[in-house]
């Protein structure tokens, strides 16, 4: 959730003739488009936004060239990668109902967390269309809407309490995947080191993914997990 300068990276990728590669999956192509920003090959999760309904792996990756896009469909065939009928219809079938779906949920998620950052027992939401986000700058330049994944990191660093409350969710399901119609969270250790910036907050975070349900139910189903800690 921490919003990278994009088109910076990509002018230095260029100026040294070095191909970039970005995974989009997080916005989805609607609501960030990599090629105007600099990006050669943009990587898509398909399982996400793009399926919608958890029922399916799939994968997309797009270039901004004919000659990356052989180099790419070669070495898919040498490793047998190939998508079966039946995963490409559902891909099809998911894309009729992508923008609906995500204008929802963008709604849905920023009721949500304005609630959240509200309450007592939260520290940090982390999701960069909030306006003190410090990433909030670079997603309103570069970016036309924010999706349903965000990061929550509590106050209290009682582990046990913490996975008492996420036990006590009627509408949040545990699971690591995101994207579909359903409300997800799932327990995070934060690593000790990154490649980047070193990690100073809580030790755990929570990753949470609002679906299509009422936010009002979510928020409230939150309350009584919150009211726990």
């Amino acid at each position: 959730f921490e919003m990278q300068d994009i088109p910076a990276i990509t002018a230095i990728t260029r100026e040294r003739g070095v191909l970039s590669l970005m995974d989009n999956t997080w916005a989805s192509p609607l609501f960030f488009r990599p090629f105007d920003h600099g990006v050669d090959i943009s990587i898509q999760a398909g399982t996400k936004y793009i399926a919608g309904h958890s029922d399916l792996v799939i994968g997309m990756v797009s270039s901004t060239s004919e000659s990356i896009h052989r180099s790419i469909v070669s070495h898919a065939h040498d490793l047998g990668d190939a998508p079966g009928p039946d995963d490409c219809y559902m891909a099809l079938r998911g894309l009729r109902t992508l923008a609906v779906r995500l204008e929802r949920q963008q709604a849905s998620t920023l009721k949500v967390v304005n609630w959240l950052t509200a309450q007592p027992q939260v520290h940090r939401v982390l999701y960069p269309a909030l306006a003190d986000d410090p990433g909030h700058g670079l997603w309103q330049r570069d970016f036309r809407g924010a999706s349903s994944l965000f990061g929550l990191a509590l106050h209290s660093v009682d582990e046990d309490a913490v996975k008492r409350c996420i036990n006590s969710l009627a509408y949040f399901q545990i699971g690591s995947s995101w994207g579909g119609y359903e409300s997800l969270i799932a327990f995070n250790h934060m690593p000790v080191t990154r490649e980047v910036v070193p990690w100073t907050e809580k030790p755990f975070l929570l990753r949470l993914h609002i679906g299509l349900e009422d936010p009002d139910d979510l928020i409230e189903d939150l309350s009584q997990a919150l009211s726990r800690l």
